[in-house]
């Protein structure tokens, strides 16, 4: 409040606009994306051969990559470390005076993503196996059952850009997200950049759906909006794997909650458009990805237990359901004329040992065990075994969420959450992005409350563990931890400056910074009585 007079006027009280809490955050956080944008164009997952090569200014970061992950590094940390604080400040009412607000959360959101969204990809290299599938299928040609070196020759800019393991396999997605890519080859032609920003419209349109679902579902169990997009949409492995690095998880998840949202809200009418819309959409999700189709399974319960829960009910929902998803894959399959070669493929990511997979660990340990212990190589056989195990605890994690939810005991979307989750974290392969399978709807679950701490802390150290050039560093594997001891120390002096310029600053989100306290609140005075 500040007081002021005027030609002997008596003063006037005039009202200070309170400090944005989020504002600092905000700020260090979009330097940091700056940065990642910066090196994006030397340490991203570029194609072969570089486009920029030559090209002034913007093909300087290309001819020093060790200094362009550093520099990628120092933003990639720093924009972490700003998520955290703002995540500390929502902690404990969510977004709510004295913590950022709604609007402040998405002016950060948006602030944090554009310079992702318009730089080169980085994190991974999939978006070229999309465009070399896609470019397959434009040509006639079967991308489930014809690799894209076979398709389309070494030599194609689109193969050579292409890890080596993914070059002779067929294409693992869903025949919906092939006629959105034959599309997508339609308009950028043989135009490498173009077509890398046609599938990130395409993940920003997924994006755009999860965002609008997830503050609806959250209304459903009475959770805070601010606090539910914090974790699910503006999370750091999502703006690094769904906006930066374009995986179809975006477009995937984005199908699939929003078909829950709108399949939730049906009566127990059969015709009821409400059912019907939304497990089109999630059939369409399972097109892009197959796991979205466990929420169809919850979507039935859902629906079954509106009619009276009765085993004819849930029959009813399972032929009902099935109906819609062979009205949506049949044309679909034999449009393409691929038959239901998708279903062949669905094993290829298995291809690649994931160290984040606990079968496919426990499977390496068992292997590595029987060759000390004298009984030989089996390492493969072993591996054949635990990751079946895996596979039938995760269907059996399925088939008992789902009776939950038939006797009440969970609701729909909190069991289709925590079965993606069991199918995800018992499966063969485990990436950061599969993980947002299960991270993203469960911000909209009641078990967010207890889980949150925990996903904060997962996260964090998710979004550093894939390094940005998608590739591995074999032949230089001095490259990255030179980048990373030079990328903590810039993070150290980016730090160090703006601890200067806090110093004499007060405010929630100073109260708020990460590895600080807040102090408690004085004791009140008693007054005297009269």
């Amino acid at each position: 409040m500040v007081t002021s007079a005027v030609d002997g006027a008596p003063a006037v009280e005039a009202e200070v606009p309170p400090r944005d809490p989020s504002r600092v955050a905000r700020r260090l956080g979009t330097v940091g994306t700056l940065l990642m944008g910066i090196g994006a164009f030397g340490a991203g997952a570029l194609p072969s051969p570089n486009p920029l090569f030559g090209v002034r200014i913007l093909g300087l970061p290309a001819r020093n990559v060790t200094i362009a992950i550093a520099i990628t590094y120092t933003g990639l940390l720093l924009l972490v470390m700003c998520w955290l604080w703002i995540g500390k400040m929502l902690r404990e009412n969510g977004a709510v005076a004295p913590a950022p607000d709604g609007v402040q959360l998405w002016k950060t959101a948006i602030l944090w993503a554009v310079p992702l969204a318009l730089a080169p990809p980085l994190f991974s290299r999939d978006v070229y196996s999309y465009l070399a599938q896609s470019a397959t299928l434009a040509r006639g040609l079967d991308p489930y059952t014809l690799p894209p070196v076979t398709a389309l020759g070494i030599d194609d800019p689109l193969v050579r850009s292409i890890p080596n393991i993914w070059r002779d396999t067929g294409a693992p997605y869903g025949p919906l997200f092939l006629v959105l890519g034959r599309g997508i080859t339609a308009i950028s032609g043989n135009d490498l950049v173009l077509g890398i920003f046609c599938y990130r419209v395409l993940a920003l349109a997924g994006l755009a759906m999860i965002i609008w679902a997830l503050p609806k579902l959250a209304k459903r169990c009475n959770l805070d909006a601010g606090l539910v997009l914090w974790l699910g949409a503006a999370n750091p492995i999502v703006l690094f794997h769904l906006i930066s690095g374009m995986h179809n998880e975006a477009l995937m998840v984005g199908l699939m909650l929003v078909g829950m949202e709108i399949g939730l809200r049906a009566t127990e009418r059969i015709t009821d458009p409400m059912l019907l819309g939304g497990a089109l959409l999630i059939v369409c999700a399972s097109a892009v990805k197959l796991p979205a189709a466990l929420a169809l399974g919850f979507l039935g319960m859902d629906w079954a237990r509106k009619r009276g829960n009765r085993i004819r009910d849930v029959a009813l929902a399972a032929g009902l359901l099935l109906a819609v998803a062979l009205i949506v894959y049949v044309p679909l399959s034999a449009g393409l004329g691929v038959g239901i070669g998708w279903a062949t493929t669905l094993a290829i990511p298995s291809l690649i040992l994931s160290w984040m997979s606990v079968t496919t660990d426990l499977g390496m340990i068992g292997g590595q065990v029987g060759i000390i212990a004298g009984f030989g190589e089996h390492t493969q056989g072993v591996l054949t075994v635990t990751r079946a195990i895996g596979l039938l605890l995760g269907a059996a994690a399925v088939a008992w969420v789902l009776w939950l939810t038939y006797r009440g005991r969970v609701d729909a979307f909190t069991g289709m959450a925590a079965a993606l989750a069991a199918f995800v974290l018992l499966g063969p392969v485990v990436h950061p992005w599969y993980l947002l399978w299960a991270v993203i709807p469960l911000a909209a679950t009641r078990a967010v409350p207890g889980y949150r701490r925990a996903v904060l802390a997962i996260s964090a150290v998710l979004a550093v563990v894939v390094p940005p050039t998608g590739a591995d560093f074999n032949f230089r594997a001095f490259q990255l931890p030179l980048a990373i001891v030079a990328g903590v120390l810039l993070l150290v002096l980016v730090l160090a400056v703006q601890r200067r310029l806090l110093i004499g600053q007060r405010g929630y989100d100073i109260e708020m910074l990460p590895g600080r306290r807040r102090a408690p609140a004085p004791p009140e005075t008693p007054q005297p009585s009269l």
